[in-house]
């Protein structure tokens, strides 16, 4: 094993602080057992929540050690984070409350 693969083994746990955990946008652990099933397919149905300029030809480029996520997509993060909100059911709500 070279020393680039021992560092791509790790299997300690950090378990959220319980007041955080309170907050989450995902209470279920089933999110976990569906993502370990099908990880590719998982994060591509989440993916397909943001708006794309040009989808993703592959979810996963794994070629230790690198590694690239939705090779060959390209998104528009001021669209993701602020134009589409503008035409859905949050368009009213304050983005910003100072």
């Amino acid at each position: 094993m070279s020393d680039i693969d021992v560092l791509l083994q790790e299997n300690r746990k950090f378990e959220p602080d319980p007041a955080f955990a309170l907050t989450a946008q995902v209470s279920s652990r089933d999110v976990y057992r569906t993502a370990e099933r099908d990880y590719e397919k998982f994060w591509a149905d989440e993916a397909r929540k943001l708006e794309w300029i040009k989808p993703w030809d592959r979810v996963l480029e794994w070629n230790p050690p690198h590694v690239k996520w939705f090779a060959g997509g390209k998104l528009n993060i001021a669209a993701n984070c602020i134009v589409r909100h503008l035409n859905g059911p949050r368009r009213n709500k304050a983005a910003l409350i100072w």
